[in-house]
């Protein structure tokens, strides 16, 4: 290991560090504009500059097929915490994360002011919350979730849970499936997956420390929820990106990380705990 690799990790975490600090500020400002109900139409344009600033701190190369829409429903695979900066470095999407999320020290507080929508596990929410998630994409919001419920490898898809799919069902809202994938050999890279036992700080630790993740983000075709029922809409969501994830990666372009240089969180809960992979978002 040369004295370059050895102190990656370090400027990156310092780098990180001051992203955060940087948020901070930032995310004051933005909650004394709500506060006194002044308007703030440059709010989508700073969370997209916010999270294409942590993906450059983290050394994500960002590889994007197609284009998202500005409205709709955005559907995606579930791998990691990365997930959510990815996509939002990408698309002004607000994403629905467990209410577990709102008490993480900063990390919560900014996801609120974001627009994050919050789901109790357990608390039969999921109605309102679909009612919810349906009105803002009737008002041509784009709104993220990941049906999974929770983060798998890569490797494979785990079920698409149907309940959020009743935001659109009755609707003719467009349905945006995306792929995800980490990696660019043929298997999906190994540092990548928050699954298991893993730990926030143990993980993120590792991404510090690893060479430069690329990561594959496929926009696919659209689904009218016209005619469909939530669990047609979820299979078919899963499908397509069943499908996308059996495509092997194209060779790395430097051109086409130019996402994540110019344009992906999470920290403990209540009880002070580091959020656990299998926690989801």
């Amino acid at each position: 290991m040369t004295a370059i690799d050895r102190l990656t990790p370090a400027w990156r975490l310092l780098r990180l560090s001051a992203h955060l600090g940087t948020g901070t500020i930032l995310g004051t400002g933005v909650a004394a504009c709500m506060a006194l109900k002044l308007p703030h139409p440059w709010l989508w344009d700073l969370v997209i500059w916010w999270h294409r600033g942590l993906c450059r701190c983290l050394s994500l190369e960002i590889r994007a097929i197609g284009r998202p829409e500005a409205a709709g429903l955005l559907v995606g695979n579930h791998i990691s915490w990365l997930d959510i900066p990815v996509l939002g470095s990408l698309a002004p999407a607000r994403f629905v994360s467990k209410a577990e999320v709102r008490a993480w020290p900063l990390v919560g507080w900014l996801a609120g002011l974001s627009g994050t929508i919050f789901l109790q596990r357990g608390g039969h929410q999921a109605s309102a919350i679909a009612r919810s998630i349906g009105a803002r994409v009737q008002r041509g919001e784009l709104v993220a979730i990941f049906p999974e419920g929770t983060t798998h490898d890569g490797r494979a898809l785990g079920r698409f849970h149907a309940r959020l799919f009743a935001a659109v069902e009755q609707d003719e809202a467009r349905i945006l499936p995306v792929a995800i994938r980490y990696g660019r050999a043929a298997e999906p890279d190994p540092i990548a997956p928050f699954i298991g036992d893993d730990t926030l700080v143990a993980h993120l630790s590792r991404i510090l420390k690893h060479p430069g993740l690329s990561v594959t983000v496929t926009f696919l075709e659209p689904i009218s929820a016209a005619g469909l029922n939530r669990r047609q809409l979820a299979e078919a969501c899963r499908t397509a990106i069943a499908e996308a994830m059996l495509q092997r990666p194209a060779a790395h372009c430097p051109a086409a990380s130019a996402a994540a240089r110019s344009g992906p969180q999470t920290e403990t809960d209540t009880a002070a705990r580091p959020p656990r992979a299998g926690d989801g978002t």
